[in-house]
C-alpha cells in the first residue's frame, strides 16, 4: 500500500512540475506578487478583521520582499504588468505608515530601500 501511494505521490510531483513549466514567467511573477501583496494588506490591517489580523514585523518582511520583487522584475514584465504591482507596494507602503505608532524615517520604512521614500 505504502509503495502505491509514493508512487501516486510521484507522479502528482512530476504533473504539478510540468504543468509548472507551461506557465510564462510574467504570470509566475505576478502570482507571487499578487499572494505577497495580498498578505502584507492584511498584515497592516487592511482586511475584515484588522484588530485580530494586523502584525507590522510580519507586514515589513512581506512588504520588503514585495519591493526586491517588483522592482527587480519590473524590466522583465513590462510596465502593463509592473504599474498596478507598484501601485499596490505603494498602497501597502502607505498603510504601513498609518499603522505604525511610531514611523519609520522617510525613506526606512519597508521596501523603501528598493523603491525609495514613499512620503
Amino acid at each position: 500500500m505504502t509503495d502505491a501511494i509514493e508512487h501516486d505521490h510521484d507522479h502528482d510531483a512530476l504533473a504539478e512540475a510540468r504543468d509548472i513549466a507551461d506557465v510564462p514567467a510574467v504570470e509566475l511573477i505576478n502570482t507571487v506578487a499578487i499572494h505577497l501583496l495580498s498578505a502584507a494588506a492584511v498584515k497592516v490591517g487592511l482586511a475584515d478583521d484588522p484588530e485580530q489580523q494586523i502584525d507590522l514585523d510580519e507586514a515589513r518582511k512581506l512588504i520588503n520582499a514585495l519591493a526586491g520583487l517588483v522592482t527587480a522584475a519590473a524590466a522583465e514584465v513590462g510596465s502593463v504588468h509592473a504599474a498596478p504591482l507598484r501601485d499596490g507596494l505603494r498602497s501597502v507602503q502607505l498603510a504601513f505608515r498609518e499603522a505604525s505608532a511610531i514611523p519609520d524615517a522617510p525613506g526606512k520604512g519597508p521596501g523603501e530601500k528598493y523603491t525609495g521614500s514613499v512620503v
